[in-house]
């Protein structure tokens, strides 16, 4: 099983994604665990990445996809493998597949703007411990204070309607047009295409797997 979990910010992939891990005994693979992997083992490309970090620029798509082949080399990805953030541009998703990245499947988990609003802004956290509420879905005990120490509960920045809103803006912008991609390529007949998924990503967290099995059955 070898494929790319789509998705904008909040809508569970993170969840999903360790389920998919876990079902199909896969490793998840993402650019940035994999950078600070190369960097720390030092090799030639994690140098090149370091140096590149260290100067404040981004990391450059040959770089990146060096790093994901040597990734998929280890032993872990003999069954397959899952990407997490990547790729997260068509230029990106074009190295990997004139690189010959194989894939089987692009799955998108499909929620919308409204419902990602309303699970992300309700989010609320105690900074000493790191304890996360919510004000629908695991509200603390009295509104506003951690149930522990009664301390002040606070909304992270990320948390914000209006950086909600832009984190939505720039997905729709450079990772949304990866599903016409990925259908363009499959609709070209061309046998290394993956095929394209969309599931809904409302409802239990369980009625979510079952449609993600069905999904990639």
């Amino acid at each position: 099983m070898r494929l790319i979990l789509l998705g904008p910010p909040g809508a569970g992939k993170g969840t999903q994604a360790t389920f998919v891990r876990e079902r199909f005994g896969i490793p998840q693979i993402s650019t940035g665990d994999m950078l600070r992997a190369a960097v720390k083992a030092g090799t030639p490309l994690g140098k090149a990445a370091k140096r590149v970090m260290e100067a404040g620029r981004l990391v450059s798509d040959d770089v990146i996809i060096g790093l994901v082949q040597e990734r998929l080399k280890h032993v872990d990805c003999k069954s397959g493998y899952l990407f997490d953030g990547f790729p997260r541009t068509i230029p990106q998703a074009e190295a990997m597949r004139n690189s010959g990245v194989d894939l089987d499947f692009v799955l998108e988990i499909d929620v919308g703007t409204e419902e990602i609003i309303r699970r992300l802004s309700g989010r609320r956290v105690h900074p000493a411990s790191g304890r996360n509420y919510h004000l629908v879905f695991s509200p603390p005990k009295v509104p506003g204070k951690d149930d522990f120490t009664g301390e002040p509960l606070i909304q992270r920045e990320d948390d914000r309607e209006e950086t909600i809103r832009k984190r939505l803006e720039i997905y729709q912008q450079q990772t949304r047009p990866l599903v016409e991609y990925y259908s363009q390529w499959a609709a070209q007949g061309d046998a290394r295409a993956p095929r394209y998924r969309k599931v809904s990503g409302i409802g239990a967290v369980e009625d979510i797997r079952k449609r993600i099995l069905a999904a990639l059955s």
